[in-house]
């Protein structure tokens, strides 16, 4: 707990935008923020081909998807206020809001920003159009640790430090909800991503916190740190008597503490590309959790991944770029239990993934990559994917 306090007493003391482009690109909402005053409209698009392979002479058949269709829609009002949204469509039938901020720049390093806003935790919860990553889904330490498209309301400040290279972010905001209906939202195999709130009708019993800086002194280089605070909410304390010792003890064994910490690393020089991060999230009332919901959710959630990229026509007189690629990615969902949940080896993750990109245009690619997937199970068979996809972002 005393190494997360520390953090975000280093991000405050760091005191635009936290998502603001730097010498690499910069994500959807920093293209609104920086623009002209009035209406800015664009999208982003993700289309996929999956199909498992088995090693077992088992027939599949092939997956394909509308994966997502994004709109997002921008107002500058003037130099210093904006409002930014996000409208997302995915697998054609389901439709969620993934942004909707008011964001107002006082000076040059402070901003104020309020409404629906992306938890700045790790590369890929911030940076997730499709066309700035390699490979044809998301990385799923960003899906199931961090977990991507992690989204909460609430309040923030935010801004540069020119002098110094550093972005950074502050916000204050609502929590996973994590017990509803008398049931538990939280899970060994998928970690805290059933609890994420959306914006839609969110609730909350107390504030959470989060908080990135960002370095980018080098040309190439983001180094980023993110560190995440606080407890899940529950439906429980609706209406709860705080003088009945019985129901604040029921009530109190529905949430969960959380102590979230991100590294990551990009770098780009000529046509190589390096990228890496760590994620852990240390969970804590676990036990009570799990006996109450009757759900098994580990104490502690890590993963990792490193990938190297490389340009394959940079040599070549075109705009255009080839880049492949290799990531090796490990997540566990199971790092650590209490003593009333067994360890589920098949929860440790680990996917070597190898493919190519093929950016035919500024923000039109197509991939293609091939994946190794297997867990640390004595019983775990190795398993295969090939993937192909459509990457669009203007």
């Amino acid at each position: 707990m005393k190494l997360y306090f520390l953090i975000l007493i280093v991000c405050v003391g760091l005191v635009n935008f936290a998502h603001a482009q730097t010498t690499l690109n910069g994500n959807t909402s920093s293209r609104i923020l920086k623009g002209d005053e009035g209406l800015h409209v664009g999208g982003y698009a993700q289309i996929d081909f999956n199909k498992a392979i088995s090693n077992d002479n088992i027939f599949n058949n092939s997956k394909l998807d509308v994966h997502r269709f994004v709109t997002f829609f921008g107002y500058n009002f003037n130099e210093n206020t904006s409002f930014v949204a996000e409208v997302e469509f995915e697998h054609v039938v389901e439709v969620y809001v993934e942004q909707a901020f008011l964001s107002h720049k006082l000076n040059d390093q402070f901003n104020l920003n309020a409404g629906l806003m992306l938890i700045p935790m790790g590369i890929q919860n911030l940076y997730h159009e499709p066309p700035t990553f390699n490979g044809v889904e998301r990385t799923n330490v960003d899906k199931y640790i961090v977990p991507t498209t992690w989204r909460e309301i609430g309040v923030g400040v935010s801004g540069r430090l020119k002098s110094y290279s550093i972005n950074y972010e502050l916000m204050a905001i609502n929590g996973f909800s994590g017990y509803s209906d008398g049931q538990g939202s939280f899970s060994g195999g998928s970690g805290l991503r059933g609890g994420r709130q959306k914006g839609a009708e969110s609730y909350m019993t107390k504030l959470d916190f989060a908080a990135r800086v960002n370095y980018y002194g080098e040309p190439g280089l983001s180094l980023g740190i993110s560190a995440y605070i606080g407890g899940s909410e529950s439906e429980e304390y609706n209406n709860l008597d705080l003088n009945n010792d019985f129901e604040l003890a029921s009530a109190d064994s529905t949430i969960v503490g959380i102590e979230m910490l991100g590294i990551d690393a990009r770098y780009n020089k000529g046509p190589l590309q390096l990228r890496g991060q760590y994620i852990v999230a240390n969970i804590s009332n676990t036990e009570q959790y799990n006996i109450k919901s009757n759900s098994d959710i580990g104490k502690q959630l890590s993963g990792y991944y490193a990938e190297v990229g490389y340009d394959l026509l940079s040599k070549k007189n075109t705009n255009e770029e080839l880049i492949g690629f290799f990531r090796y990615e490990n997540y566990d969902t199971h790092s650590d239990v209490d003593a009333v949940t067994f360890k589920n080896d098949t929860y440790n993750r680990t996917e070597m993934t190898f493919g190519l990109g093929w950016k035919v245009a500024k923000g039109a690619m197509l991939k293609f990559d091939y994946q190794i997937l297997s867990n640390a199970s004595e019983t775990s068979n190795k398993s295969e994917k090939l993937n192909f996809g459509t990457a669009i972002w203007f």
